[in-house]
């Protein structure tokens, strides 16, 4: 089992409350989407799984472990095992590309390794290799302050992919790229996941892209789970009443026709080719 959530509640000290009864649990290796209006609750959801927020209510387990029980070291060495992937990466402005992705080890490196990377780069030809899966084999060295919005995304990603985590999160991954860049990178993410029988859930605005990479879709509302369902489950009807309070127009990844992105995702036989 990667997670389990059972009446899961996140109520915060102004007194918001986020999240509401969350009764949810993946299988090590499944690959999921969060998708539902903005404000749904889906990043609040990503972090209690990534232990960045605890619950104020229910039972939490990830990969095997409660954190909130376990002593500050062993927390530290689970959060190690867990690959998070933000919308706006929070990386120093200043900082070498090579050094933010090598960042992605710094929780499973000993504590002089880690300080002796911030002088000299520890694994160079590992970052490029990450780099590389994403088109940016030549900002290597490039400072992050000087890379657009859309670089510093899949900065974050390389930094995740050279992390090689056993749960991977990702909120809004790709919202910074074009059509196509934000589905080859889906498909990236996809990929390594399945490859390493790794978690992936990413919360997406774009629900086409939803649909044609990920086998399991969970709808999130005011939230709370709205469904939960095999991909090719999802109807009009569900999707129309997740988004309702948005003016009936589903957020979709381009300006094409829902149906024309989709067979772009998917092969011949109707499932999502990244799958």
């Amino acid at each position: 089992m990667s997670f389990a959530l059972a009446g899961v509640g996140l109520t915060h000290t102004n007194g918001f409350t986020a999240l509401a009864d969350i009764g949810l649990q993946a299988g090590q290796g499944e690959r999921i989407a969060l998708i539902g209006p903005s404000g749904a609750g889906k990043t609040s959801l990503l972090s209690v799984l990534g232990t960045a927020l605890r619950p104020t209510a229910g039972d939490f387990t990830v990969l095997g472990a409660e954190p909130w029980a376990l002593p500050a070291g062993t927390q530290k060495a689970l959060r190690a095992r867990i690959g998070t992937v933000h919308q706006a990466p929070p990386i120093p402005a200043r900082q070498r590309v090579v050094t933010a992705v090598l960042a992605g080890r710094l929780g499973q490196w000993p504590a002089w390794k880690s300080l002796a990377s911030l002088v000299y780069p520890a694994d160079i030809p590992g970052a490029r290799a990450a780099l590389a899966r994403l088109e940016l084999a030549d900002k290597l060295f490039e400072r992050c302050d000087r890379l657009s919005g859309g670089q510093l995304q899949r900065v974050g990603i390389a930094r995740v992919l050279y992390q090689a985590p056993e749960l991977i999160l990702a909120d809004e991954p790709v919202s910074a790229l074009d059509p196509a860049l934000a589905l080859a990178t889906i498909r990236l993410l996809a990929a390594e996941a399945k490859a390493r029988g790794a978690t992936l859930v990413a919360s997406l605005h774009a629900v086409d892209l939803a649909l044609g990479c990920f086998p399991r879709i969970i709808g999130v509302k005011a939230g709370r789970i709205a469904f939960d369902l095999p991909a090719e489950e999802v109807t009009e009807a569900l999707l129309q009443e997740l988004y309702a309070s948005e003016g009936g127009a589903l957020p979709t990844l381009a300006s094409e026709p829902r149906s024309a992105v989709h067979a772009a995702a998917s092969d011949g036989a109707g499932r999502a080719a990244c799958c």
